[in-house]
């Protein structure tokens, strides 16, 4: 039986995980042992706060749309709700995107919400 040594794996392993870890608060950073279990939490934190991005966007968007709808005299619901009935196709983030960057536009997307809401 030959002895087995592994100083050249356990380096490069310790090394991938401490390179990642850099600039963690303290030792979280210097120390493999509290470097490895910070990397499995910030690696888990990373997937749920992706899928949590979505969310939050939504959200944003959403809240975009009702400041404009109200300015034009609609809320947010009665706004949906009448593209919905009109069959106008457009998603959140592009109603956003025409709120902020052209009024006129969304005017006119609630002008056809309303005629549909009111009818």
């Amino acid at each position: 039986m030959t002895r087995i040594k592994r100083g050249v794996i356990k380096r490069k392993k310790h090394s991938k995980i401490l390179k990642a870890t850099k600039g963690y608060y303290g030792s979280h950073s210097r120390s493999y042992r509290l470097a490895k279990e910070e990397l499995l939490k910030s690696l888990s934190y990373s997937y749920r706060d992706r899928k949590n991005k979505k969310r939050t966007f939504r959200s944003l968007w959403i809240t975009r749309i009702n400041a404009a709808a109200r300015l034009n005299g609609l809320s947010y619901n009665e706004f949906i709700n009448g593209l919905k009935l009109a069959k106008v196709d457009i998603n959140r983030k592009i109603l956003s995107d025409i709120a902020i960057n052209d009024p006129k536009a969304f005017s006119k997307l609630v002008e056809i919400a309303k005629s549909q809401v009111t009818a």
